[in-house]
């Protein structure tokens, strides 16, 4: 049987749906990483998201027969000198979930003024293949932390993060408009152009056989 799944290797759905949203009409079946491949995921040690999403690239692509794209993505407020960075998914505690992620963001904001809430999203997704880097993919998006949170859609910090150029936050906006704009909309869309472009060039990949694996930390926003 001819495998053309893609593997999303991460435990969080809200990036799942976007990144199958985005890669529809190529010829994969996106799939998770449930079963797929075992072992314990690589600890994030890297001090920035390049580092975090080569490291778990190479890790799952010795561990897997065809490519690895691993994805590392937060939150930079300027006013807090770019946190929380790295730790957007950790970044309230041991055990964190977005809705403490958020309120401890505010909280450390507190009353700042809108002109004093700037921050970016930033995604780096990187693609290799038996512990070698082939390509790597990045994607920002600038907007301003609200006061509160604001809508019911998207996942992570999106409800305080306003995107002036709409006047909403992405927790408002529906989800293909937010993927038109979004830091990991962006930085997907240069891998969809690349997997296009260069599937059967590819080692591995072809019009006969295409297996990519992708890795991200869960609720990593």
């Amino acid at each position: 049987m001819t495998d053309r799944r893609l593997v999303l290797a991460t435990q969080n759905p809200g990036k799942v749906r976007e990144i199958r949203r985005a890669l529809a009409g190529l010829p994969f079946e996106v799939v998770g990483l449930a079963g797929l491949v075992p072992g314990p995921a690589p600890r994030e040690r890297g001090r920035t998201f390049s580092e975090n999403a080569r490291a778990k690239a190479l890790h799952y692509s010795r561990r897997s027969p065809g490519l690895a794209l691993a994805e590392d993505s937060g939150l930079e407020v300027d006013r807090l000198g770019g946190a929380p960075g790295v730790r957007s998914a950790r970044f309230s505690s041991p055990r964190p979930t977005d809705a403490k992620n958020i309120r401890k963001l505010l909280r450390r904001l507190g009353s700042a003024p809108a002109a004093e809430r700037g921050a970016r999203f930033v995604c780096v997704m990187v693609l290799a293949r038996q512990g070698r880097v082939i390509k790597e993919f990045r994607g920002t998006v600038r907007g301003r932390i609200a006061a509160s949170p604001r809508g019911g859609s998207g996942f992570g910090y999106d409800p305080v993060f306003f995107y002036p150029p709409l006047r909403r936050t992405f927790a408002e906006l529906a989800p293909e408009a937010k993927n038109e704009v979004s830091h990991r909309g962006r930085a997907v869309r240069k891998l969809r152009r690349y997997l296009e472009k260069e599937r059967t060039a590819l080692p591995g990949a072809g019009p006969d056989r295409a297996s990519v694996l992708t890795s991200g930390r869960s609720r990593r926003r």
